[in-house]
């Protein structure tokens, strides 16, 4: 027997925080800010509204030495196989193949050492500068360079030499507890590296080249393979310029003062950066700064060929199904991250390419960018910082990720962004949902925003397309959505409001979960809901009373809703909406320039009374009547009842949910039809938002 009475499943929603991005071209270019959604998002971050080449100018100096300078009147050091020898006036002591310097001074080394150590352990206060004019030097038991007391040490590359620095896989410690040195070149103090001559090092013992106080690079090309990190700098690493290729066992670049937060920076103003790690690419325990240069970066082994779904896009609250998440700043796992930093990421120039097993990009803080070209792969999250995302520039392409674009705050004021996810495009706060790997929901929903002020995105997504555990703001901009064909997500997705009041907003998908922007809006909008499924490539064409194209569109995936809200559409305005046919003009992400559609099979006209419009194919109706698509805003005056999927079979008793849970397997595992689960579940006296099939991704029709 059918009851009477069903019980209404509809599931509001959630989003991403505070969101900001600005597209230029490769470098820089920060003005005055004046909108407040920026303002605040530049509050959350270190950065504020300084460029970044600005803030690596006040956080790292350079002193001349510093710079590949011509020398004279040198101490000639000559490597002879297990001897050496010296002329000059520098303090020099040669103990069989163990040379020692004691003084600060030039000293110009070449030649060839067997299982032999140079020592700086000078005396005075001045700076040791070690001219490698093609050396090879290996040792079995220890560092071929041990700078172990200087005031600075600077290593200088000759111009058109190759310099080899190889260690042994065990080292031999004086007294047990020691630990230093524990890579090939290897300082005590302040290093530097400059020239524009060519080293080699081989750290077989452990790290490739270590600082414990500050490590800078201003020229030269470095090339390390190392068991554990490839270049480390205890309290800074700055690099000027250089080509610098890692093979690492452990981190690429890092830095590791965790007792002072003014030190630990990691601060890159160009050069050419090649490294595969097998964690970190680069590493920052404080801030990451990055003004410009070119980065080809593999962490972790790179991406899966397949990134794993949530569950495969089951709904969460589903009988049986608990949600459990981690936080970022705790894991038992290693790190695999392609750029990484504890308190801010700052991106203000350069060409990325990162293939990363975990984040591409992660701060547990805060994330700024300005500029740059970022090429994302990875297995988790493109970017992702705990606190809030802000960019102002750049161009970013997430080509495979698990999660494109995640924090708790994210403002995007201009920039042109792609992003492809197999769960959630673009997430807020976590979410209700537990999607996110890297935190649970937030409980202070009115933190998390996600602020559109302008520039173009792109989201595709197999779950939900924007997701915000709180609001969506947008203001302008154009922000085009390929959402989730199953109906367990949504192209928007939202637990408080979305204001829109500017900008070009499409956004496609599957109808069960489908929302429209909220009705406080100062922009209108369309929802429209098909009786069933339209291909892919199904052409849409929204028209004024003129004839003339507002918006000519074609989603890339199935869909079963389609809302778009433009400032073309205004109040008591008539229009049209014309599917099916195709259409000319130049076409980029479903979007057509100058499109005109020829042979539409189907169309709706209109007159914009409200700030939502429903549409069915049959005209003009009302939110909720459109099966179970154009669900608004949570909680709104229509009759939608809140809530979030966490709680959508909250009103069911034990049995009544596993049954439920069976009914639904069996649809999605083929077992019996769409048109029979209905049947049963509302036997039951459960209505579920179906919409159109219910399908795993890729599941053939």
């Amino acid at each position: 027997m059918k009851n009477s009475k069903l019980i209404k499943v509809a599931t509001p929603l959630m989003m991403c925080s505070a969101l900001l991005f600005a597209c230029s071209d490769n470098t820089e270019e920060v003005k005055t800010t004046s909108d407040p959604a920026v303002a605040e998002a530049e509050s959350l971050s270190t950065i504020g509204n300084q460029e970044i080449i600005s803030v690596i100018n006040e956080k790292v100096s350079y002193s001349d030495d510093d710079f590949y300078s011509e020398w004279k009147n040198a101490t000639s050091i000559k490597l002879n196989g297990d001897s050496a020898s010296f002329d000059g006036n520098g303090g020099v002591v040669i103990d069989g193949s163990t040379i020692t310097i004691r003084t600060s001074g030039v000293y110009e080394i070449s030649g060839k050492l067997n299982d032999g150590q140079i020592i700086v352990n000078a005396e005075d206060e001045g700076t040791v500068r070690l001219i490698l004019n093609g050396v090879e030097i290996s040792s079995s038991t220890s560092a071929p360079i041990f700078v172990e007391k200087a005031e600075k040490t600077v290593v200088s590359l000759e111009d058109g030499t190759e310099n080899i620095l190889s260690d042994g896989e065990d080292y031999v410690y004086e007294n047990s507890d020691d630990d230093e040195p524990n890579a090939a070149l290897f300082s005590k103090d302040d290093l530097t590296i400059n020239g524009d001559g060519a080293l080699i090092v081989n750290g077989n013992y452990n790290n490739g080249i270590a600082s414990k106080d500050e490590l800078r690079i201003t020229s030269g090309t470095i090339q390390i393979e190392a068991v554990d990190d490839g270049l480390m700098g205890r309290d800074l690493v700055a690099v000027k310029d250089g080509e610098i290729s890692i093979t690492a066992g452990g981190d690429g670049i890092k830095s590791t003062n965790d007792k002072d937060a003014s030190k630990a920076i990691i601060a890159i103003e160009g050069g050419s950066f090649d490294i595969e790690a097998a964690n970190d690419g680069i590493q920052a325990e404080t801030s990451l700064l990055i003004a410009d240069g070119d980065f080809t970066i593999t962490a972790g082994g790179g991406s899966p060929e397949t990134v794993e779904t949530n569950e495969n896009n089951r709904m969460p609250g589903m009988p049986g199904e608990t949600n459990t998440t981690t936080t970022s700043t705790s894991t038992d796992s290693e790190s695999t991250k392609g750029l990484k930093a504890t308190v801010e990421v700052a991106i203000g120039g350069g060409s990325f390419t990162i293939d990363s097993l975990d984040d591409a990009v992660h701060s547990n803080n805060s994330i700024t960018i300005t500029g740059g070209e970022l090429n994302l792969a990875t297995g988790d999250d493109g970017i992702h910082a705990d606190t809030s995302i802000l960019t102002k520039g750049g161009i970013i392409d997430v080509t495979k990720s698990y999660e494109g674009i995640e924090s708790k705050s994210i403002t995007i004021a201009d920039g042109e962004i792609h992003v492809n996810a197999t769960d959630d495009g673009i997430n807020i706060g976590g979410g209700n949902d537990g999607s996110g790997r890297d935190f649970a929901a937030t409980e202070n929903a009115e933190e998390n925003v996600l602020s559109i002020n302008g520039g173009y995105i792109y989201v595709n997504a197999m779950g939900d397309g924007l997701d915000s555990n709180g609001s969506i703001s947008m203001t302008d901009g154009t922000v085009i959505v390929s959402g989730p064909s199953n109906n367990n997500n949504g192209a928007l997705d939202y637990d408080q409001s979305f204001e829109i009041s500017g900008g070009l907003l499409i956004a496609s998908g599957s109808s069960g979960m489908a929302m429209a922007t909220s009705e406080e809006s100062a922009q209108s909008s369309i929802l429209m809901t098909f009786t069933e499924t339209q291909a892919a490539g199904t052409v849409l064409q929204l028209e004024d009373s003129n004839e003339n194209s507002i918006v000519t569109f074609a989603p890339d995936k199935d869909y079963q809703s389609v809302l778009i809200s433009s400032p073309q559409l205004t109040k008591d305005g008539s229009y049209k909406l014309i599917s099916g046919g195709t259409s000319t003009g130049s076409e980029t992400d479903g979007l057509f320039t100058d499109g005109t559609i020829q042979g539409g099979s189907n169309e709706v006209e209109f007159t914009v009374s409200d700030t939502v419009t429903w549409l069915n194919e049959s005209g003009l109706t009302e939110q909720g009547a459109n099966g179970f698509g154009g669900m608004g805003g949570p909680g709104n005056a229509e009759g939608n009842p809140g809530g979030s999927r966490g709680d959508m079979f909250a009103d069911l008793d034990e049995e009544t949910r596993q049954k439920v849970q069976s009914i639904m397997d069996q649809q999605r595992n083929g077992t019996i039809s769409q048109e029979e689960a209905q049947e049963q579940l509302s036997e039951l006296g459960v209505e579920l938002p179906f919409g159109g099939q219910m399908k795993e991704p890729g599941q053939p029709e």
